[in-house]
């Protein structure tokens, strides 16, 4: 799903940030996640039908497309087997389709912002942070080839050396950010070729043509490098994975936000699943996943395939939004029963706008075996504009 961000570019840009400049600090939450995700699409591509993806092209930008992003989540371990978290995620929004654009070196018509998370679970500590840029001077931007996405100093870099059908110029691929004592730069391969979302690429979210993005997944990333935190660096391994989404597209009637699953199991297989919400707390018949096999072939996963029960809450210190904190995922046809933890529970980004997205453990069992894991989950669409509970 990971459409979360945009709220945030939204936020920023209806309180006044225009001038995207680099945001000096976090934009106070404004607005919720039916209204930050509404607006006209007049003017933009929309996704209306499946197409091919075409690499290392469709690693790039899509201006046509009013939004799309760039989203790495990953578990590591130092050497001691200490565990860290981290998110690094970038965002293009179109300001306007038909925006004339000045004769200034300031002007654009394109907007980027990046979040940037690490959790510390030793440390019991966990630090989100967010920069926004306008695409001009060299501030922010995306580019295909060679791989490129960045806003300032925080980037995702790819190489040209990479294997024909793992992702093209997109892996290997380096994340560098660094914000006050923490910082990760981290070199990410890709274990499996790339994943197909939804119908072909084509991944629904309504009944209404276009209500939809094009979506891919590298879903097993093999990661190394450093995680700095409280100004201590730790050599680190690990997995992540990455989602590229684009769309002009916003949630249906009657939704309110979403539950993401991304889990990467011991057994070599890959389990992505979302729950769309609607008013009533009940799932929405467009929530859907994929389970990817340990080979790399993938199979999609409707909302009748799968169950997701919710075994625990947690109450955030800012605002009181009550998140779900545990979880049992069952998809029935694969006999696959999984319990999934948060490393810790306060992993809420108070950003523009509040939303929980955190490292995960998992534990259960595959086929009457016992399996663990680790991922990540999103959590959007529970907190009101100021800060409460839906």
């Amino acid at each position: 799903m990971r459409l979360v961000a945009l709220l945030g570019l939204a936020a920023a840009l209806a309180v006044g940030a225009v001038v995207l400049l680099r945001a000096p600090s976090p934009v106070p939450p404004t607005l919720a996640v039916v209204d930050a995700l509404g607006g006209s699409s007049a003017g933009f591509a929309r996704a209306l039908a499946p197409r091919p993806f075409v690499f290392p092209a469709d690693h790039g930008p899509h201006p046509e497309f009013r939004t799309e992003w760039w989203y790495y989540t990953g578990n590591l371990q130092g050497a001691d087997g200490r565990h860290f978290g981290f998110q690094l995620t970038f965002f293009r929004i179109a300001l306007a389709p038909d925006m004339i654009v000045r004769a200034s070196a300031w002007a654009s018509r394109q907007a980027y912002l990046a979040h940037f998370a690490l959790t510390d679970t030793a440390g019991r500590r966990f630090s989100a942070s967010s920069r926004l840029s306008r695409a001009a001077l060299g501030l922010a931007g995306a580019q295909a080839q060679p791989f490129k996405v960045w806003v300032e100093d925080w980037s995702a870099e790819g190489g040209a050396d990479a294997p024909e059908g793992v992702g093209g110029e997109a892996v290997p691929v380096r994340l560098r950010a660094a914000q006050d004592d923490t910082a990760i730069d981290l070199t990410l391969a890709s274990a499996k070729p790339v994943v197909l979302q939804g119908e072909r690429g084509l991944d629904r979210k309504g009944e209404e043509p276009g209500n939809a993005s094009h979506y891919y997944s590298l879903t097993r990333m093999p990661a190394n490098g450093r995680v700095t935190v409280g100004g201590a660096a730790f050599d680190v391994s690990g997995l992540a994975w990455m989602d590229r989404e684009w769309s002009t597209s916003s949630l249906g009637a009657g939704l309110v936000g979403w539950d993401w699953f991304a889990l990467q199991l011991g057994d070599g297989r890959d389990l992505m699943l979302y729950q769309l919400r609607r008013a009533d707390g009940s799932p929405d018949r467009f929530s859907g996943g994929s389970l990817v096999e340990a080979d790399g072939t993938s199979r999609r996963l409707t909302r009748a395939d799968f169950t997701i029960e919710v075994r625990d809450t947690w109450t955030s210190p800012r605002g009181g939004t009550r998140y779900p904190s545990r979880w049992r995922l069952t998809v029935a046809g694969e006999a696959l029963e999984l319990d999934v933890v948060p490393r810790l529970a306060d992993q809420e980004l108070a950003l523009a706008v509040r939303y929980w997205e955190g490292a995960v453990r998992v534990e259960g069992r595959a086929r009457g075996r016992p399996v663990a894991g680790a991922g990540y989950v999103e959590l959007v669409g529970y907190a009101r504009a100021e800060g409460g509970t839906r």
